[in-house]
């Protein structure tokens, strides 16, 4: 069943491209992002007086030399990258207007994530949340943790109902090492609910990245007619005329969209938005090479 995720042609696009914390971030492997640990490593930090034990490959000669006195040189440690992927199960994820839903382009983007990660030996775990954290795997950069997570996500249901503020909190003390947490949702809650979960988020100093999914239905309603709308939380339903409702839909969502983004901006937080009939690839793509520039 995990199998229909792993895509070799769309991962081997992936190959050459790093996904970097652009904070510092903690770590217990020598990998590829700044540590705010003092070390020994490639990139040189200050000088410090030589105490008894100290390597005396990293004396500084030079500076003996002119000033009869011991220093080593300290550098800043490299680190792995501890990645937290927090991908939304609730019931308005299965919306699919067109055949995909934005569940299954949800686990798509962090099935993508988790192989770049693992591919620089990062550590990357997964937390599937709805009403609530349904599943949750620690952070590793082991062998196996891809296809952990492929399988978390595959036996796992939607839920019926989103509680953003609930859900995040559980996801935020889960997420106990400092780093990059990707929250993966349409973000149909209450703004205030998010927005509580995103500072909890951001009080632990993870550096937080929230990718919106959309169906293309959601964003412009091109219905005609009288349309029956399904909630696919509540299971209610409303019927009406959709070109009755069509402006003042847009700039309701218009306004919304704004509200959060706004929200996000003032937290510091990328927000990323995707339409489930865009190219998964491509938009991926083009965020993780502005990402590497940035």
């Amino acid at each position: 069943m995990t199998s229909s995720l792993l895509d070799p042609v769309f991962f081997s696009k992936l190959s050459n491209l790093e996904l970097r914390a652009r904070g510092i971030v903690e770590g217990f492997l020598h990998g590829l992002h700044r540590s705010p640990f003092i070390g020994y490593s490639v990139e040189f930090a200050s000088h410090r007086e030589y105490a008894q034990g100290d390597d005396l490959r990293h004396v500084n000669w030079k500076l003996y030399a002119r000033q009869r006195r011991l220093y080593v040189k300290e550098f800043d440690a490299e680190t792995n990258m501890n990645l937290y992927l927090l991908v939304d199960i609730s019931g308005s994820m299965e919306c699919a207007s067109k055949g995909r839903s934005k569940l299954d382009y949800a686990t798509t983007l962090a099935a993508a994530l988790a192989h770049l990660a693992l591919r620089q030996h990062d550590a990357v775990g997964i937390t599937l949340f709805g009403d609530q954290v349904v599943e949750h795997i620690d952070p590793r950069a082991k062998a196996h943790q891809l296809e952990e997570i492929l399988q978390a996500i595959a036996t796992t249901s939607a839920r019926p109902r989103s509680d953003a503020s609930r859900a995040l909190q559980q996801a935020a003390e889960l997420c106990r090492h400092r780093g990059v947490v990707v929250v993966i949702s349409d973000f149909f809650d209450d703004l205030a609910a998010i927005t509580r979960g995103f500072d909890q988020l951001r009080y632990r100093q993870h550096e937080v990245l929230a990718m919106q999914i959309w169906d293309p239905w959601e964003r412009s309603l091109p219905l005609e007619g009288n349309i029956c709308f399904d909630d696919l939380e509540s299971r209610e339903n409303i019927t009406t005329h959709a070109e009755g409702v069509r402006e003042r839909y847009a700039a309701v969502i218009e306004d919304w969209r704004n509200q959060l983004s706004r929200e996000c901006l003032t937290r510091g937080i990328d927000l990323l938005e995707f339409t489930t009939d865009d190219s998964v690839e491509q938009a991926l793509l083009n965020y993780l090479v502005h990402r590497s520039r940035a």
